[in-house]
């Protein structure tokens, strides 16, 4: 499953489950001065870089006899060509079948075996693998990654089983799924050239066409180790985990030349786009508005997620209140940044209750977006949207695996480890005006993209 469609998922919850009390909850104003000095704990980690261009990120963490490695690379949905797409997925699957030393399947069986386990995600930026397991096989493990990052066996066979059960996927958790042509549909709409114009799982057809030298050539492409990260969180000693590291992938070659990148900037829309489907397994109307927003890390971006939770955050966020609890014209309503490398979308989006037309939620959420520039927000609601970041952050730290993937994005998308112990400051400078000046900027007719759904008529008797 790729990481854009688990982020949808995520974002959906979130409407119906809160993140901790003092996200739900307006604290008094005394309580919310003492909140300012939580913090989570900084993470004192080092950083390295092979001969061969690989990154290093060592965190040692002694509490428990545990590790998370994990290996991203830099390399997406947002990658792939026109008529080469789902190839970044493909390779999530292909990364298990086999290389020089190790059997097909065999990679997860040797973690399984001394207690531990391992998974892969792929997302419109990178693609990551990860694993978590007792300290005193970490030799193993980084025997394991480099095998097959160096040596993967990508043959006929393999390529021929994985593209179809990648292809099953895509029925399972796309084609037949209620609403699950949405993103594809709003993103198709939204970019008209860059790599977000489609989701990491591909399509169908693209991979039909695909040949095994076509597969061979994206692996020996993108799978380099100057195109990867390698971060290390757990119980271990530094310098061992560091010599291990050279001794396994000091000897797998980077690559000849600059890693390519697509060079399709999506042009600046000026102008509202809309789209109307559709689904015949959709039981519902429903209306999904996109709007241009900013990369991840750039200024803009963290009062436009703090509008995500004011807007979204819970059941006494804004959306929900007005069109779930008091209008009831919504059975589900909720609005948050898919803030990427590149700049995207944020999405805000009502799913209608029976006898409420898409149109009446369009325009019930733009109204609530609206609200937000024409007066700043108050100090309680702000301090709410701040206190579930400052819980986001706290319990985002809480596992090995979370420190890894907090280390290896600020590195990967961020370009700056560092972020991860700074980040939460650029939420907490951010001001009512700051909120109110993104908004109207940000969410405005020209940087829309509207996507009405109605069930399909049934079929005629």
């Amino acid at each position: 499953m790729s990481a854009s469609m688990r982020k949808w998922i995520r974002a959906a919850a979130a409407v119906f489950f809160a993140i901790g009390v003092s996200a739900c909850l307006t604290p008094p104003l005394a309580a919310q001065d003492q909140s300012s000095a939580v913090r989570p704990p900084k993470l004192d980690f080092t950083t390295h870089t092979l001969s061969n261009g690989l990154q290093v990120i060592l965190l040692e963490e002694h509490a428990v006899p545990v590790i998370d490695l994990q290996v991203w690379y830099h390399v997406g949905g947002k990658d792939e060509r026109p008529g080469h797409t789902g190839f970044a997925h493909l390779f999530e699957h292909l990364m298990f079948k086999g290389s020089a030393h190790v059997g097909t399947e065999e990679h997860s069986r040797i973690i399984e075996a001394v207690g531990g386990y391992d998974n892969a995600e792929t997302g419109d930026d990178t693609t990551n693998y990860f694993e978590t397991f007792p300290s005193q096989y970490l030799e193993r493990v980084l025997w394991l990654e480099a095998d097959r990052m160096g040596s993967l066996n990508v043959d006929e066979a393999n390529f021929e089983s994985e593209r179809k059960v990648v292809e099953e996927e895509r029925r399972l958790r796309v084609d037949n799924q209620p609403y699950g042509s949405l993103e594809e549909d709003l993103r198709g709409a939204a970019f008209t050239v860059h790599g977000y114009h489609h989701t990491p799982i591909g399509s169908i057809a693209d991979l039909d066409k695909a040949t095994l030298e076509d597969v061979r050539a994206f692996f020996n492409t993108y799978y380099k180790p100057n195109n990867a990260t390698l971060v290390i969180v757990g119980d271990f000693s530094s310098d061992q985990a560091l010599s291990w590291t050279r001794k396994y992938f000091d000897g797998i070659p980077a690559s000849a030349g600059p890693i390519p990148r697509p060079d399709t900037p999506e042009p600046p829309q000026t102008e509202e786009r809309d789209v109307a489907k559709s689904y015949s397994n959709t039981p519902l109307p429903a209306v999904v508005i996109g709007y241009k927003i900013p990369a991840r890390y750039a200024p803009d971006a963290y009062p436009l997620d703090l509008a995500s939770n004011i807007l979204a955050g819970g059941e006494s966020s804004r959306l929900y209140q007005a069109l779930v609890y008091k209008d009831q014209i919504a059975v589900q309503s909720a609005g948050f940044g898919n803030f990427t490398e590149d700049p995207n979308l944020f999405w805000a989006y009502a799913i209608m209750n029976p006898g409420h037309a898409p149109a009446d939620g369009e325009k019930a959420v733009v109204a609530i977006l609206d609200g937000l520039k024409n007066q700043p927000v108050s100090r309680n609601e702000l301090q709410k949207a701040k206190n579930q970041e400052i819980s986001g952050f706290i319990l985002g730290r809480d596992t090995d695996e979370q420190k890894a993937v907090a280390l290896a994005g600020a590195t990967v998308i961020g370009k700056n480890p560092d972020l991860v112990n700074t980040e939460l400051e650029r939420y907490l400078k951010v001001t009512p005006e700051d909120i109110e000046r993104v908004a109207k900027e940000y969410f405005v007719p020209q940087r829309a993209t509207f996507l009405t759904i109605k069930p399909a008529a049934p079929p005629a008797q």
